[in-house]
Order: C-alpha cells, then structure tokens, then sequence
C-alpha cells in the first residue's frame, strides 16, 4: 500500500496559505479511500506554529524542517528541504499545492529522488488501492485520468480544485529533519517584495466574483469611443465589490492594433482557452459575446451571468445562467449607483 506525505512551505507569518490547505483537503480524501495513513511535512522558518494549526488533522506523523535560510522561496534551500523531508518519511506519493514556489521546484524534486511528478490536477482519487490522477489538458479541452506505478509520484494540486480541510489546532509533535546544504544553495536572496497596494490589485485569486471586459466596452457608442467612461465604471465596481478582473482575449488584444484600450488592462487578465482558467464561485461578462475558446476558460465558475446588448450571442446558448440584454454601461452605471448607496 502507498504511503502518502502532505508537503507545504509556511508562510512569512508562520501559517499556511488557502492553497496549501486545499491539498491538505485533497491528501484526508485521498487516505481516506484508499484507507491509508498520512504524514505532515512542513519547512520554511519555523514549523511549529503551522503544525499547531494542523495537529487535528489526522496525520500519523509531523516532519519539519527550519531555519532562516528556508524562510526565502528559493529553489537550492526549498529543494532540498522537500528531498530530505520525503526520504525521512519513505513516502511513495506526494501532495502539494501548485502554488509558485510548489511548482518551482516540484520537478527537480522528483528528478533527484527518481520518482516521477504530475502537476496542477483537478481531482485525486483512491479505487481498489490505486491512485488516480485527473487534470485537463489541450487549453482545458481534454480531461485525463492518470495512473503511475513509478514511485515516489508528486503530485500538486491546482488550486480551488479543493475546499479547504477544516483543521483542529493543538500541540503537535514535530519531528525535526536536518537539511545538509551545499555551499551555493543560498547565494540567491530576496532582497524586497514590491506588490500594488490591495485597492489597486485587479486580480483578486481569493474572491467571490469575476468580473470580466470585452472589447464591447472600447468599441463606439453613439458615434464616439467611451473608453475614458468605461474605465471609471468597471474601477468603480471593483473598488465595491473587490471582485476580480478578466479579460477576453480581443480586448487585450487590441492594445497592439493602435485601438482605444483600457490602461489597466493587460494579458495577464486574459480568461480563456489561451489564458487564465480561474475558479471563482460567480461570474459576471461584460460586453463579450461568448465565444467558445474564451468560455471554456469559465469552466469552474459555478455560477455564470452575462450583459450584452445581442441576444443571440454566445451566452445565449446555453453557455450563461442568465443573460441580461442591456446596454453594459447603463447596467453598470446602475449597479455601481447601488452599491455605493447613492
């Protein structure tokens, strides 16, 4: 039977992040059918608060491993914390979150202990001792269901695929694992952070709501580009509602064809089959007509709504809970009137 082994970094703050808590989700459900016993692995400054938080879990054993040179996400320190923490379990599958510092060195990881890695999956299963792996590929076109019999196997979990594990804290016992580190492991620093303040971020990962533009808000109304109107509108609302922006792939677009565009606005907002597959629980589109290769960047958004002034366009068929045939910046200027209690 496989022995399994949640790993995660802690957090600067000494807790672990939404995403980490989430393949902590998926490591219960997977022991669980398989009727398997877990470890906890944890590295990054200190453990033991992060393990604390964890103690009523479920899990047969805590490892850590601490120190200031494993408090920096940085690939020569976190790797080998992640090797050293996997060879003192003997684990023959492992769970992480693909997270950026995850995914960063997930690969060398496998590589080094001559596993076998799967990253950014959907769905993990256990049937009849067996352990499935699901995740999309081909632009979230193809679903597949992956097997191994090579161990040990990673695997890190795309985040939102799982609620949270709800955690019991306690007093756990931490099982320290020495790291022996080569002499150019740390020779990269972090010297700062720089990050825009809270009410300037427009990509909003943690939120309830996404609120997606489409070119329709920079083409002419009434005889005149309303680009200037748009911006202030779409800020607008997500200064009240603090949602999440998206992007359709020909608003975006359009900044290198000389065309009116939003100043905020750039690929990274891009939602679709050639950029983000965000998991939001609601989403809102704005003057986007629904095309296929963009809503299927939609696929997890459990609840989907639509403005547009085309009642045959793509939301129409079937591909938005509700349709709202109106004009955006009406709808818009409206909403935002509510909301801010005007």
């Amino acid at each position: 039977m496989d022995k399994i082994l949640y790993i995660a970094a802690v957090e600067q703050d000494g807790a672990l992040s939404k995403t980490s808590l989430e393949a902590l989700g998926a490591t219960t459900k997977l022991a669980g059918e398989l009727g398997a016993d877990f470890d906890v692995a944890l590295f990054g400054k200190d453990v033991q608060a992060a393990a604390d938080s964890l103690a009523g879990c479920g899990a047969q054993a805590v490892l850590g491993v601490s120190g200031e040179e494993f408090a920096q996400a940085r690939y020569g320190t976190d790797a080998a914390a992640m090797q050293a923490l996997v060879v003192e379990s003997g684990a023959t599958v492992v769970l992480a979150c693909a997270d950026s510092r995850i995914s960063r060195v997930a690969a060398g990881v496998a590589q080094r202990l001559g596993g076998r890695v799967d990253t950014f999956l959907t769905d993990i299963s256990g049937e009849n001792g067996q352990v499935n792996a699901t995740r999309w590929f081909y632009r979230q076109r193809m679903k597949g269901v992956l097997t191994r019999t090579e161990r040990p196997w990673v695997l890190t979990i795309a985040p939102g695929s799982f609620e949270a594990a709800a955690t019991q804290p306690g007093q756990a016992d931490v099982k320290t694992v020495a790291v022996e580190l080569p002499g150019d492991a740390v020779k990269t620093t972090v010297k700062c952070i720089q990050s825009p303040d809270a009410d300037q971020q427009t990509i909003r990962p943690d939120a309830e709501l996404l609120l997606v533009a489409g070119a329709g808000w920079t083409k002419k109304q009434d005889g005149a580009v309303r680009s200037g109107d748009a911006e202030t509108l779409i800020l607008s609302f997500l200064n009240n509602t603090k949602c999440s922006l998206g992007s359709s792939k020909s608003l975006v677009d359009i900044s290198g064809e000389g065309e009116a565009v939003l100043s905020f606005m750039s690929h990274l907002h891009q939602v679709g089959q050639t950029g983000a597959t965000p998991r939001h629980k609601k989403g809102l589109a704005t003057c986007c007509h629904g095309e296929e290769p963009h809503v299927v960047g939609w696929r997890f958004i459990t609840e989907r709504r639509a403005v547009n002034t085309d009642a045959n366009c793509g939301w129409a068929q079937g591909k938005a809970d509700v349709l709202y045939v109106a004009d955006a910046f009406a709808v818009m200027n409206k909403v935002n009137e509510l909301l801010s209690g005007e």
